[in-house]
C-alpha cells in the first residue's frame, strides 16, 4: 500500500510542477550538472519512484523520478544556487542546496542520500492540478477513478467505458480488448459477487467506492491460464489506518433503472484490521420491443416474422468482509467472505407467423411469465510468513470455498394456433457451482531479481437438473417429460504450478515465467446414464519486457498464451425454449479454446499523457454460438461448438490532457480488425471486418466547486461468425458539486438526452438460413445521486501480499 500511495503522490506533484513550470515559461539553457542517488535510511535499499524536484529559490525549474537503481540527474543547467528536494510518501521529505554558481564549477554529485521512513497521508498534501488518470506498468494499465471526478455519478460498469482497452455495449456486457472472455477480480482475488453475475453487482456499485482499476492484459504465470483477453482487477478504497472511514452513495436511474446504494467502511484497532463494502439496486427495465425475421433458403423457402414486448425487473444486493490480523511484523492471517443475492420476474407476449408463398401456414401467440433466482457466497482463509532475513521473502497459505445457485422459471401460455399443436408447457433450470481451492505461494527476492513459485489446486462441481412439463388437457396439469429432461453433473479439477522472474536493471524490466496445468473433466447425465471424460495437460508461457526513457516515456511488450476453460452455462445442455421458433442449449463435450496474445505498447506522461498499443491475437479452437436452422421443424436451435479460430489486429490509443488547470479531455479508442472462421451445420463459413470503440470526455472546474463533464460513446459495428450488429452512438451530460469539500458532494447526469430509444440490429446467417432481430430499447436515461466521504486514519494495515486468485472460468 505505501508504494502504491508513493506511486500516487509522485504522479501528482510531477503533474503539478510540468503545470508550473510550463505557466512560467523556464527555459535552461546547456550547462551544469546536478546528479545523486537515494536510498532507505534503515533498509539501505535504492528507492525508485521518489519524486526530485530542482528549484531556484521559489520557483520550481525541473521534477522527475528516481530510477530502479535510486539514481536521478538533472543537466543543461544554467549557474545558479539551486535547492533538491526529494519527496517520498511514507518518508521525510529532504531538502540540499547544490551551488552553481561558480562558472568553474558545472557539475555537483550529491552522493548518496538518505532519507528515513515516516507515516505521511495523502491528506497532508494539497494539488490543484489534475492527478493522472492513466498509468502504464510493465503488464497492466491501470485507471485512477478517485482521479476521475465522474467517479461520483456513475456506477462502476458505467465508468469502464472511459477505461483502456475496456468497452460496454448497449447491453452492458463488457469487453476486453473485443473479447467477452475475461475474468474480474476484486482487490486481486475472485469474490462470488462478480463471479455469479457481473453486471447486476457492477451496475449497483458506486464508482466512487472504487480507488482504481487495472486492466491486467499480459498476466504472468502466477495468475491461472483462464481468461482469454486478460484480466480485470477493482481495487477497493483501502487507505486504512488506526481509526476508520468510509464512503456512502444513494443514487437513483430514471426511466431504465432504479434506486440503488452502496458504500465501504474500514477500520484499525491495533493489530487488527476489517474492511466491508455493501451495495444494491433495483433495475426496472420499461417495455420493450423486438421484431425477429428469419427467411428460410431452399426449394420451399418461408418467412418467418415474430413481434415480442416484454419487461422485467431485478433486484440484488451484496456484501463483502474481510478481516486481518497482524500478530507481529512477520505474521498476518486474514480472512473474507461475500454475499450476493437476486431476484427477478419478467413477462413477454410474443406473436409469430410463418408465411410460404404469402400464404401462412403456421402461427401462434405466446404468453410467457418468468422469475429467478439468485444467490452466492465465498470464504477464503490465507496465512502469510515472513522472514526476518529479508522481509520482502514471503510463504503464504491459502483455502478459498466459493458456491453459487442460479434457478430459473418460465411458464409459456399458448394461444390463437395456426397449424401448430405444441401445448402450454413450463420449464425449470436449477443450476448450481461449488469450487475449494487450496494454493500455496512462495516470493524470494534476490537483489534486483525477484523469484516467485507456487502450487494450486482446484476442484469445482458444476451441477444443472432442468425439467419440460406440458400440459394434459384431459388430466388438467402440467406432466413432466422425461425425454426433454435431465440432470447433469459436471466435476472439473484443475491442478497447477507456476514459477516467475522478475528482474530490473538500469532502464528495463523483465518479467517471464511459465504455467502447467493437468486439467480432469467428468460429465454425468444422471438421467440417461451417459458420461462424458476429457483429460488434458498445459504448458503455458508468459512474458513482458519494459524499457523507460527520458520525459517518462516507457515502451512495453508481451507475449502470453491463454486457456479458455468452457463453464456451466456453456456445457448445461439444457433447452431454453422461452421462444419456442428459437431454442438455445450448451454442449457438454466443449473443449477448452487456446490463444496466443502477442502486445506492443508505448506511454509517455508529462503535462498529459498517452497510451498507444498495437497487439495480434490468434485463437485456435474458438468456442462460438453456433446457430442451426431445421427446416423440417421450423426451429433455429444455438448451442456452442469448438467450431472455429480467429485472428485479430488490433490498436489501441488512451490519452489525458488537462488543457487548463479547470479544463481536462480524455479519449479511450480502440480499432480492429478481426477474421473468422468456423464450421456451421457442416459448411465452413468466414467472416470478417472492421471494429472500433470511441469513448470521449471531457469537464470544466467552475466555480464554488461545480463542475461539468460531457462524454460520447460510439461503437461500430460487431464481428462474430454467423452475422454482425450494428454501430451505438451514445452521448451524456453530468454535473457535479462538493457541498462540503471533500466530504459530501451531489451528482446528476443526462444519458442519451436527445434519443430515447435506440434499435439494436443484429444479423445472423447459415448455409439454409438468414434472420434478423431487431430490438428497441429505452435509451434516456437520467441519473442522481449522493456520495459522502467520512473518517480519518493515521497507520496503514497489513494486507496478505498474495492470496487464491481464480481466472480460470468462462462464465
Amino acid at each position: 500500500m505505501k508504494t502504491l500511495f508513493s506511486t500516487i503522490l509522485a504522479a501528482l506533484i510531477y503533474g503539478l510542477v510540468c503545470i508550473c513550470s510550463a505557466a512560467r515559461g523556464q527555459s535552461l539553457p546547456p550547462g551544469g550538472k546536478i546528479s545523486g542517488a537515494v536510498s532507505d535510511s534503515a533498509s539501505g535499499k535504492p528507492l525508485d519512484f521518489v519524486t526530485v524536484n530542482l528549484m531556484l529559490g521559489n520557483a520550481a525549474l525541473k521534477a522527475d523520478f528516481t530510477k530502479t537503481d535510486g539514481s536521478f540527474a538533472f543537466e543543461k543547467l544554467k549557474p545558479g544556487k539551486y535547492s533538491v528536494v526529494l519527496v517520498g510518501v511514507g518518508y521525510h521529505s529532504k531538502t540540499l542546496t547544490a551551488d552553481l554558481s561558480d562558472s568553474l564549477k558545472n557539475t555537483i554529485d550529491l552522493g548518496l542520500i538518505v532519507i528515513s521512513p515516516a507515516t505521511v497521508g495523502l491528506k497532508e498534501v494539497t494539488v490543484t492540478a489534475f492527478k493522472p488518470i492513466v498509468k502504464q506498468e510493465i503488464d497492466r494499465i491501470t485507471y485512477d477513478l478517485q482521479a476521475d471526478p465522474e467517479s461520483k455519478v456513475y456506477s462502476v460498469l458505467e465508468m469502464m467505458r472511459k477505461v483502456p482497452f475496456l468497452s460496454v455495449d448497449g447491453d452492458e456486457n463488457i469487453y476486453l480488448k473485443g473479447n467477452a472472455d475475461f475474468k474480474i477480480l476484486i482487490n486481486g482475488k475472485p469474490s462470488s459477487m462478480v463471479e455469479r453475475s457481473y453486471k447486476e453487482v457492477l451496475r449497483s456499485m458506486p464508482a466512487s467506492s472504487i480507488e482504481r482499476i487495472e486492466v491486467i492484459t499480459m498476466p504472468p504465470a502466477k495468475y491461472d491460464a483462464e481468461g482469454l483477453a486478460g484480466i480485470i482487477n477493482i481495487i477497493t478504497n483501502k487507505k486504512l489506518d488506526n481509526g476508520y472511514n468510509g464512503t456512502l452513495n444513494v443514487s437513483e436511474r430514471f426511466r431504465v433503472g432504479g434506486p440503488g446504494f452502496g458504500g465501504t467502511f474500514s477500520a484499525k484497532l491495533g493489530k487488527f484490521g476489517m474492511t466491508a463494502l455493501a451495495g444494491g439496486s433495483i433495475y426496472d427495465t420499461p417495455l420493450t420491443r423486438t421484431q425477429v425475421g428469419r427467411t428460410a433458403l431452399g426449394t420451399e423457402p418461408s418467412e418467418l416474422f415474430q413481434e415480442n414486448f416484454t419487461q422485467s425487473g431485478n433486484k440484488n444486493g451484496y456484501i463483502g468482509y474481510e478481516i486481518s490480523y497482524e500478530a507481529d511484523s512477520l505474521n498476518l492471517l486474514s480472512a473474507q467472505v461475500n454475499f450476493n443475492g437476486s431476484k427477478s420476474d419478467g413477462s413477454g407476449n410474443q406473436t409469430s407467423v410463418i408465411n410460404v408463398n404469402e400464404e401462412v401456414v403456421e402461427g401462434y401467440r405466446v404468453r410467457n411469465f418468468n422469475d429467478g433466482r439468485g444467490k452466492g457466497m465465498d470464504a477464503a482463509l490465507n496465512y502469510q510468513k515472513g522472514f526476518k532475513a529479508d522481509k520482502n521473502r514471503l510463504l503464504t497459505l491459502s483455502y478459498r470455498y466459493y458456491g453459487f445457485d442460479n434457478d430459473q422459471n418460465s411458464n409459456l401460455l399458448i394461444s390463437e394456433r395456426i397449424n401448430y399443436d405444441t401445448p402450454d408447457y413450463r420449464q425449470i433450470n436449477d443450476q448450481s457451482f461449488s469450487e475449494q481451492t487450496f494454493q500455496v505461494d512462495y516470493v524470494y527476492p534476490i537483489k534486483k531479481l525477484n523469484i516467485e513459485a507456487g502450487l494450486k489446486g482446484i476442484m469445482r462441481d458444476n451441477q444443472s437438473d432442468f425439467q419440460y412439463s406440458t400440459y394434459d388437457a384431459e388430466r388438467k396439469t402440467f406432466v413432466v417429460n422425461t425425454a426433454m429432461s435431465n440432470m447433469f453433473n459436471n466435476t472439473q479439477n484443475v491442478f497447477g504450478a507456476y514459477n516467475t522472474y522478475q528482474y530490473s536493471f538500469k532502464n528495463w524490466g523483465v518479467k517471464a515465467g511459465a504455467r502447467i496445468e493437468q486439467t480432469v473433466i467428468n460429465a454425468d447425465f444422471v438421467s440417461t446414464d451417459s458420461k462424458v471424460k476429457q483429460n488434458y495437460f498445459n504448458v503455458i508461457p508468459s512474458v513482458s519486457i519494459n524499457r523507460k526513457f527520458k520525459d517518462n516515456v516507457g515502451v512495453n511488450f508481451g507475449y502470453t498464451q491463454r486457456i479458455q476453460r468452457p463453464g456451466i452455462y456453456q456445457l448445461n445442455p439444457f433447452v431454453d425454449r422461452t421462444n419456442p421458433s428459437f431454442e438455445r442449449t450448451g454442449n457438454p463435450d466443449l473443449r477448452p479454446a487456446f490463444v496466443h496474445d502477442l502486445q506492443l505498447g508505448y506511454s509517455k506522461s508529462k503535462k498529459g499523457s498517452i497510451n498507444f498499443g498495437v497487439g495480434f491475437t490468434q485463437f485456435k479452437d474458438l468456442i462460438f454460438a453456433v446457430a442451426v436452422y431445421n427446416p423440417e421443424t421450423e426451429i433455429t436451435r444455438t448451442s456452442y461448438g469448438n467450431t472455429g479460430r480467429a485472428r485479430l489486429i488490433n490498436g489501441n490509443l488512451n490519452m489525458n490532457y488537462p488543457i487548463t488547470k479547470k479544463w481536462n479531455f480524455s479519449a479511450n479508442l480502440r480499432i480492429a480488425h478481426g477474421k473468422v472462421t468456423g464450421v456451421v451445420n457442416g459448411a465452413i463459413i468466414t467472416n470478417s471486418g472492421v471494429m472500433y470503440q470511441l469513448s470521449a470526455s471531457t469537464g470544466y472546474k467552475l466555480e464554488k466547486d461545480w463542475r461539468i463533464n460531457a462524454n460520447l460513446v460510439s461503437m461500430g459495428p460487431s464481428v462474430n461468425l454467423q452475422g454482425t450488429s450494428n454501430s451505438m452512438i451514445s452521448p451524456s451530460f453530468s454535473v457535479n458539486k462538493d457541498i462540503i469539500k471533500d466530504k459530501l458532494s451531489f451528482s446528476a447526469a443526462a444519458n442519451n438526452p436527445f434519443t430515447k430509444f435506440r434499435k439494436y440490429h443484429t444479423e445472423t446467417s447459415g448455409p439454409n438460413f438468414t434472420s434478423f432481430n431487431d430490438r428497441r430499447d429505452y435509451f434516456r436515461y437520467f441519473n442522481v445521486s449522493l456520495n459522502y466521504k467520512f473518517g480519518r486514519l493515521k497507520e496503514a494495515i497489513k494486507k496478505n501480499k498474495r492470496s487464491i486468485r481464480n481466472d480460470d472460468v468462462q462464465n
